[in-house]
């Protein structure tokens, strides 16, 4: 009998993991996006708005982040903690699909848009800024929980 109790644990545990890793691998995740609120740079009244000033986020989830450029000015879009926190999958723009370790910058010269897909990977508060442009009110944050 103490045998059958001493064998009884582990035939339980691998018996209850079969098939365990097909459900957790069960299509990707990275394509399963949820669209944020979009990223608006300059709006009529005045060139250094932006729409949003702070995304929650939470690991391990996909996202998809369009940032639209009025054209007002040239925006550089920045955000290099952040960047080095996220699963970059890629990102769209011009009718151009774009696959990257990482991204540096999104520089809008003229109106224009962009669109990221990530997954973040690290929690923290991460600033995004349109580099120059931070003094005039063009500043947010990534908040990854």
């Amino acid at each position: 009998m103490p045998l059958f109790k001493t064998l009884l644990l582990p035939l339980l545990l691998i018996v209850s993991l079969i098939g365990f890793d097909r459900v957790q691998a069960a299509g990707d995740l990275t394509r399963r996006t949820e669209a944020l609120p979009d990223l608006r740079l300059g709006n009529e009244e005045s060139d250094y708005a932006m729409s949003q000033r702070e995304y929650q986020l939470e690991t391990g989830k996909a996202y998809q982040l369009k940032i639209i450029a009025s054209g007002q000015k040239e925006y550089a879009l920045q955000a290099p903690e952040f960047a080095t926190s996220i699963f970059l999958r890629k990102v769209e723009a011009g009718g151009v699909e774009i696959k990257a370790i990482t991204l540096t910058e999104l520089e809008f010269e003229d109106a224009g848009e962009a669109e990221i897909f990530f997954v973040p990977i690290k929690p923290g508060k991460f600033r995004f800024y349109a580099k120059g442009l931070e003094g005039k009110g063009m500043l947010g944050y990534f908040v990854v929980k």
